[in-house]
């Protein structure tokens, strides 16, 4: 694909990649200059900012001494990363590593036991218990979050779809999770209100199998690896270099 030339500063060639780079830099935001306007509005910073560079240079800007320090600093920063980054890249784990480390760590990739509720959440206790009742009488139990709730999971029936210990404040899901599918809660005080929860679904805990959970045991067993690697070559480094810590 073509990289077209867009613009000559002081004999600096600006292309469409130059102005594509700067997009993608820019996140999100720079989703807002994908238009051809946009692109130009982009293009004019990048000429802004290499007439400036012309400038710096032509003014001696470069051989400051307050720019030297900060580019020294700013080299010295640059190097470590890219040092860490090359230490870290040359460290690699292979398919029978990474089934070892799934075979010695199951628990750790095991699915936990997760819950599956609605609710319906409202100020006192007293409300809830009337609710309840209207619910005990036939109302159906969406049908009376829809009316009553004050969360804005009313919108859909009071469902807040599935969920693991240690996502919800304690008091709910201590109750969630010591029901049984179909069960409805007395009102459950929280530092939100009262709830009545109703379980839809319980999903036990379980041991994950090798394929389910392949990528994430590779990426944990990498990880290690690295963290192994970079202790190493500290402690190698050491014995090179004098390291001298002062109180």
């Amino acid at each position: 694909m073509e990289n077209k030339v867009l613009a000559i500063v002081d004999g600096r060639e600006i292309k469409e990649s130059d102005v594509f780079s700067l997009m993608q830099n820019l996140g999100q935001r720079g989703a807002q200059f994908r238009s051809p306007y946009g692109q130009k509005q982009l293009l004019n910073e990048i000429i802004a900012q290499e007439l400036l560079y012309s400038e710096a240079l032509e003014n001696g800007f470069d051989k400051e001494e307050s720019f030297v320090v900060v580019l020294e600093q700013m080299k010295k920063s640059l190097l470590m990363q890219y040092a860490a980054n090359k230490l870290m890249t040359s460290v690699s784990v292979d398919d029978e590593e990474v089934r070892a480390y799934f075979e010695a760590n199951k628990s750790i990739f095991a699915q936990p036991k997760t819950v599956a509720a609605s609710h319906i959440l409202v100020d006192s206790e007293e409300e809830a218990l009337k609710i309840l009742d209207e619910i005990n009488n036939g109302l159906d139990f969406s049908d009376a979050a829809r009316k009553y709730s004050k969360c804005p999971s009313k919108d859909s029936g009071g469902a807040l779809g599935e969920f693991s210990q240690g996502k919800m404040v304690p008091e709910f899901e201590q109750a969630a999770f010591s029901m049984e599918p179909g069960e409805i809660s007395k009102p459950v005080q929280t530092q939100f209100g009262y709830h009545i929860i109703k379980v839809d679904q319980v999903n036990e805990a379980k041991e994950s199998s090798f394929e389910e959970v392949k990528d994430e045991v590779k990426n944990q067993c990498l990880f290690n690896k690295q963290q192994e690697v970079y202790i190493e070559k500290q402690e190698e480094l050491k014995k090179k270099y004098s390291v001298e810590i002062l109180d």
